[in-house]
């Protein structure tokens, strides 16, 4: 089992996403859950890849310092990239009606990147995926947010409910990326880290 070669190493997932935990544990992963608070403000100059880079980056200095030998410290950021802007989570009902409106009949792009940082080293690998959304009516849309919780997801919605399974028309890329995680990329990064 490929996780025998990662029994002497202890992974770390610094994510309180349900969605990324969910994903470790059907990976068949052994990790534990350790949580530093953040401030996720990154520069305005930075564009799509580079913000998720960035904050997943910021996410691991937190952690400074504190990580022992064999521990692989997970961090991750998903930003949902459309019309050179980048759609962060609702604070608000009409923001997230704002965003589904925007991405109504159009292609987008999440990027979620990945951060795997070891007492000795760091590597950031990020993963895009191009989803094209129907043209969402306005019932469809204040539905969704009024059935679901859309505020605590870049874009404001989640490919895996409602809102996915009636929307989205197309995608281009890995499908668990748009969820949250690009699990695919993370397990043969972590097999290479355990080599």
């Amino acid at each position: 089992m490929w996780t025998e070669k990662l029994k002497d190493h202890k992974i770390i997932l610094a994510s309180g996403s349900p969605r990324r935990k969910q994903f470790f544990k059907e990976m068949g992963l052994d990790f534990e859950i350790r949580l530093k608070p953040v401030d996720e403000v990154h520069p305005p100059s930075l564009k799509a890849g580079e913000i998720s880079d960035y904050l997943a980056k910021l996410k691991a200095s937190a952690f400074d310092g504190s990580l022992k030998p064999k521990e692989i410290l997970i961090t991750s950021d998903t930003v949902v990239w459309h019309n050179n802007t980048s759609l962060a989570k609702a604070s608000s009902k009409q923001e997230a009606y704002n965003m589904l409106q925007q991405l109504s009949g159009d292609w987008h792009k999440v990027i979620t990147s990945v951060c795997f940082t070891t007492k000795e080293k760091q590597l950031i690998k990020n993963s895009t995926t191009e989803v094209k959304f129907k043209e969402l009516t306005k019932e469809e849309i204040y539905y969704y947010i009024d059935s679901y919780s859309p505020f605590d997801k870049a874009g404001a919605y989640g490919i895996q409910e409602w809102i996915g399974l009636i929307g989205i028309e197309q995608i281009q890329g890995s499908y668990t990326n748009v969820v949250g995680l690009p699990t695919q990329m993370v397990y043969e990064t972590l097999i290479n880290m355990a080599r």
